[in-house]
């Protein structure tokens, strides 16, 4: 007898503490508090002018300079560059993310959307928006290929399908219908 009721309470202990943890309202697992503007000025154009720029050839006086990362310090550098641009595509896709602060204006109206214009067009087509994000994505994974294999002409072209990815995102959500 004293063992079923041990067995009894010890239910009824199990089952209002799994119902008292369900109906608990969890925290989400991030803080969306910056805004998509303050991710693509603080991570997204750095890092991807980084890659950008990492090879290049210039014709000087001198002949033709050739501009690639040589030490294994220029590598990590492009590489990290690399990765937080990866990783900021995740973050401005973040539910919550407002484009930009209450009352900010386009930076440059003549050719962008306003703000409220860009979380409008995002919030109507939203599949779209995580769609090119994730493309954003995967188009860095040939630059990380390219990195770790030390190889300056890969990485070069692999800047061609991140500035795609960028440019397409932009003439469907930032400014769509100009010239």
């Amino acid at each position: 007898m004293l063992r079923t009721r041990m067995h009894f309470a010890a239910g009824v202990f199990l089952t209002l503490a799994i119902t008292g943890c369900s109906k608990q309202k969890s925290e989400p697992d991030y803080k969306a508090t910056s805004t998509v503007r303050e991710v693509m000025e603080s991570m997204i154009v750095p890092s991807s002018d980084f890659l950008f720029n990492a090879v290049s050839s210039s014709v000087t006086p001198k002949g033709v300079e050739e501009k690639s990362p040589k030490t294994d310090e220029e590598w990590a550098d492009v590489r990290h560059k690399a990765i937080t641009l990866m990783e900021a595509s995740d973050l401005i896709v973040l539910a919550g993310r407002h484009v930009a602060a209450p009352g900010q204006k386009a930076i440059n109206p003549q050719v962008q959307l306003s703000p409220d214009e860009i979380e409008a067009l995002i919030a109507k087509d939203r599949s779209s928006w995580v769609r090119m994000t994730h493309n954003l994505h995967d188009s860095i994974l040939p630059a990380l290929k390219a990195i770790d294999a030390r190889d300056p002409m890969a990485l070069s072209d692999s800047t061609i399908a991140i500035d795609m990815a960028c440019e397409s995102c932009h003439l469907k959500f930032w400014y769509p219908d100009k010239p």
